[in-house]
């Protein structure tokens, strides 16, 4: 019995996946594991507003996103939509889309503790928490640590959003601009990605420096 009472959960994870990595791979699977979702959808992003560097060619990473999350227990769907649609991509654009095509769906939205605190810079926030919920992913608290950030205290929130709380099993710092950098090195990366993305960026001769 899903904590909603809907027939269906859909999971939304969207991140530029440049490169997807171990950390992303346990995210989807402990959304999978601890939110009783009928589907999920990873989509890499298109045309991304809110980054300043230009991303790898969307081909490659929606290339190397199919090769980390395509065999997930069998729920996992590699959405392309944001990757061929025109101009910036915007995450309300895509749950509008997903509430047309599953009407009766629940929404849920899947991001770290990092996105969930930068909510209030996304296009059209207070919309996006009144149609999808968030489940926020939380690390393992490390030594020192006392507390962890509450979506509940953001500025402005609208009233009704609802948050879930979703508990990665072990501390991971792992981030794709340190394995960009650890590429363009020269340093081993087979310890930070699924072995099927560490073989793409090789023969894809990805992330090196010119």
């Amino acid at each position: 019995m899903n904590p909603t009472g809907s027939a269906l959960r859909i999971g939304v994870f969207g991140g530029a996946f440049d490169p997807p990595h171990n950390a992303h791979v346990a995210l989807a699977e402990a959304a999978l594991a601890q939110l009783d979702l009928t589907e999920l959808h990873v989509i890499p992003t298109g045309q991304a507003w809110h980054k300043s560097r230009t991303l790898t060619p969307k081909e490659d990473r929606l290339a190397m996103a199919q090769l980390a999350f395509g065999n997930l227990q069998g729920k996992v769907v590699i959405d392309s939509r944001e990757v061929l649609r025109d101009g910036p991509t915007y995450t309300l654009d895509t749950l509008h889309e997903l509430q047309k095509e599953q009407p009766g769906a629940q929404l849920v939205l899947v991001m770290g503790a990092d996105q969930a605190a930068a909510l209030p810079t996304w296009h059209g926030w207070q919309d996006i928490l009144g149609i999808a919920i968030v489940s926020v992913a939380y690390r393992a608290l490390s030594t020192g640590d006392v507390t962890r950030f509450d979506p509940k205290q953001l500025p402005g929130l609208p009233a009704g959003a609802r948050f879930e709380a979703l508990e990665l099993p072990a501390a991971m710092d792992t981030s794709a601009t340190d394995i960009r950098r650890r590429v363009a090195s020269g340093v081993d990366i087979s310890s930070l990605v699924p072995p099927t993305v560490a073989r793409y960026i090789d023969q894809h001769h990805l992330y090196r420096s010119a």
